[in-house]
């Protein structure tokens, strides 16, 4: 059983770790344009309101939205990651002369992370995440992650980072509660260009540790284009695998969203 659970995991890293090789092609093509600052900027809050929308009508109706905001600051020994991203789905078809509308997507989702660092690149810290999806019938999930982490690239442009710690995992999956002890591996990685476009990825790994096949395995890469200062035009790729979902539930959650993002 724990080959089996290492080669699913194996098998379904293959995205955020394909992204992570393509930001680094990027970033090495990236530095022969430009000489790197080695300085971060320090004491600015940087955020972005993101939104996308999908509507169709005919013989199907269809819609589907999804809206969220980042945003981060960093002091010198410190640094503030904060987010929340929700969506709503759904799609009506005629059957016999009756219109018959399915909920296709439901989910609501935030997270808080904060990092002390104890030198240029070695930092701890602690994360917090909650999530709800109707679809997954997964009434809610409360994470409480504290780390230790290693940033492997750190400039101003560009960073690659890793951490892991113990987590604790507080849920209501199809209507039965549970807590459990878990581990939690993470993994994040961006790239600004100097035309002001970026690519992103992270993954996050979290497996129970008394029952190992219990885990779930969350991934996200994208990438924006600017259209003026304030404005961009992004892809996001989202990828959710919970290796023991709710009865009658898809392991696996795939979303591909083109929308607008608002910095400010």
């Amino acid at each position: 059983m724990l080959k089996h659970t290492r080669m699913t995991v194996v098998k379904h890293c293959h995205a955020p770790l394909l992204a992570a090789a393509i930001l680094l092609t990027l970033l090495i093509a990236d530095l022969a344009a430009r000489a790197a600052d080695t300085a971060p900027r320090t004491n600015r809050w940087e955020s972005v309101a993101t939104a996308s929308a999908t509507l169709t009508r005919g013989n199907s109706r269809n819609f589907l939205g999804t809206a969220g905001i980042k945003t981060t600051r960093k002091w010198k020994s410190d640094e503030l990651l904060l987010g929340t991203e929700g969506g709503y789905g759904e799609t009506t078809a005629t059957v016999s002369g009756t219109n018959v509308t399915t909920k296709t997507s439901d989910y609501l989702k935030g997270g808080v992370q904060w990092n002390h660092l104890f030198s240029e690149k070695l930092y701890g810290g602690l994360r917090l995440n909650a999530e709800h999806d109707d679809i997954a019938h997964l009434n809610y999930r409360f994470t409480v992650s504290p780390l230790a982490g290693y940033y492997f690239l750190k400039s101003t442009n560009y960073f690659l980072s890793a951490e892991a710690g113990p987590s604790y995992v507080n849920e209501k999956l199809d209507g039965e509660r549970r807590s459990y002890l878990g581990a939690r591996a993470g993994e994040r990685g961006e790239y600004k260009f100097k035309s002001g476009a970026r690519l992103w990825e992270n993954a996050e790994w979290i497996p129970q540790v008394d029952k190992f096949d219990n885990w779930i395995l969350n991934s996200e890469a994208g990438v924006a284009a600017p259209i003026n200062k304030s404005l961009d035009l992004r892809l996001v790729l989202q990828d959710n695998f919970d290796n023991k979902p709710a009865t009658g539930r898809e392991k696996n959650d795939f979303k591909l969203m083109a929308g607008i993002g608002v910095k400010f």
